[in-house]
């Protein structure tokens, strides 16, 4: 599940990645051009809701291209993108 939020005054939107935790094998991170693909920067958290999620803000109208990085090196895409292409999945924001 993706979740944008309404821009901002100074052009930014907070973007939310969020998975359930039932769907997780063991730790797992977004990694994409807002964080320049680096491992473990940005670790989806459990919350009590059953999901996993992390937030990290991004300039408005930017397309940002992301995939989760699983335990053991395991890369999937979020269906609920804009588009997968062979770079990740994309979402316009």
């Amino acid at each position: 599940m993706l979740k944008l939020s309404k821009p901002t005054r100074s052009g930014t939107r907070s973007l939310t990645f969020a998975l359930p935790t039932d769907d997780l094998a063991g730790p797992t991170s977004v990694v994409g051009t807002f964080n320049d693909w680096t491992p473990g920067a940005h670790p989806l958290r459990k919350r009590s809701n059953g999901m996993a999620s992390v937030q990290v803000t991004v300039p408005a109208g930017a397309e940002v291209t992301f995939r989760y990085l699983a335990d053991g090196g395991c890369w999937f895409d979020d269906h609920a993108a804009d588009a997968i292409t062979s770079q990740g999945s994309v979402v316009r924001v």
